[in-house]
């Protein structure tokens, strides 16, 4: 057997090869997700748990909470992720897949840790994991990886139970297919509400991600990778919304302008974070002649409290008060393809794929399987141990 040179990996993944092209026999999936509160008085102790660590006081928390308030102090991503896990469930077993799927959040329950203990407790110590995001970049896979280690060490599973992850599935058919219905379904939408409308010039696509620190963003992906300002996150979102044109633009005479935007910041003034914004530039398109305005959220896997209130809520209200007409794409939640592709995810390294074989719709991927030393590194935070990855 090789070096084991991969932390709490399988015997497929220790050796730290970029693409794992050995079969791996898991004894389940772990879909891992961040956790919402699921009523009033959750809010505040959630709230807590996402910025632990950081001294924020509950009055600067209350700021926040009213976000989840108005939605009766439930975020619908717990929902989301049982409907999802339903889903993959019923996928695998319209396949004759025998795969449990266990289900644990970072920030509220059902925890990982707790997910870990039920592994072991029916006898699993092989498990591949599912992050619910697609991108690089410290928050969407890197802490994910960090939250494995964390969970194994604080259940004393360490040496008991292996995970390794699928890769990021930015560029995954199955990830892609559901935007580029969306954005075909809108175009129709919009030229039904306003007959005459030229695509061409008078609307304007907006593909929506989350903002994060330019620090974390330019250190996001391997950095022998040399991606440069806005790192692998914002390429790969770069790369994902022209495939999803080119692909809308078939039979099209003509397509939209389109340009990608950020959303949810969340840090100090002081600190850099991507822009530009998506509300500034909603504002600022009825000067150039733009009528109407198809919202995309690209950076994100359903419809969780980001979306509902900061697209559905604060975007769609800045174009009414522009006079803009707007549709928001809905995300790949449930679609049938998305599900179907992330157990296609699965199945590539239960059956050992060669990596020639698997489907990547930009020249970015296929993604690695093993993440690469000093990937999506945060320095504000410090090094602490992640699984699925080489070290640091």
């Amino acid at each position: 057997m090789s070096a084991r040179i991969v932390r709490g990996a399988t015997d497929a993944a220790a050796s730290g090869a970029e693409h794992v092209e050995v079969p791996t026999a898991y004894d389940a999936i772990l879909l891992a997700s961040f956790g919402g509160p699921e009523g009033q008085d959750d809010v505040i102790p959630f709230l807590r748990n996402v910025t632990r660590g950081r001294g924020i006081p509950d009055e600067r928390l209350e700021e926040v909470a009213h976000h989840y308030r108005a939605f009766g102090g439930v975020s619908p991503i717990n929902e989301q992720n049982r409907e999802l896990k339903a889903a993959l469930e019923a996928e695998l077993a319209s396949r004759g897949i025998d795969l449990p799927v266990l289900w644990g959040n970072r920030n509220w329950a059902p925890y990982l840790p707790e997910a870990l203990v039920e592994a072991n407790e029916r006898g699993f110590t092989k498990l591949i994991a599912i992050g619910t995001s697609a991108y690089s970049s410290y928050s969407s896979c890197r802490q994910y990886r960090e939250d494995y280690a964390r969970a194994l060490a604080e259940t004393g599973l360490e040496g008991t139970i292996q995970i390794d992850k699928v890769r990021q599935f930015f560029d995954h058919p199955g990830f892609v297919a559901p935007f580029i219905d969306g954005v075909a379904a809108a175009f129709d939408e919009i030229e039904q509400a306003r007959p005459g409308i030229d695509l061409g010039s008078e609307v304007e696509v907006l593909f929506s991600t989350h903002s994060i620190p330019m620090a974390d963003a330019d250190r996001s992906g391997p950095p022998e990778r040399g991606f440069g300002t806005g790192g692998a996150y914002e390429a790969q979102h770069r790369a994902v919304a022209e495939v999803v044109m080119a692909a809308v633009g078939v039979g099209r005479a003509a397509l939209p302008q389109w340009q990608l935007v950020f959303q949810s910041r969340s840090g100090p003034p002081s600190q850099p974070w991507l822009d530009p914004d998506v509300n500034d530039v909603i504002a600022e398109l009825p000067a150039r002649g733009i009528a109407a305005v198809v919202i995309v959220p690209l950076g994100f896997v359903s419809d969780h409290m980001e979306v509902k209130w900061d697209l559905d809520k604060e975007a769609t209200d800045t174009a009414a008060d522009n006079d803009l007409y707007s549709v928001r794409v809905q995300t790949p939640g449930v679609h049938k393809e998305y599900v179907s592709g992330l157990i296609d995810l699965v199945l590539e390294r239960v059956n050992g794929v060669p990596t020639a074989e698997r489907p990547a719709l930009t020249e970015l991927g296929p993604w690695y399987d093993v993440c690469r030393s000093g990937c999506c590194e945060n320095v504000r935070l410090g090094f602490k141990p992640a699984l699925a990855g080489l070290a640091p």
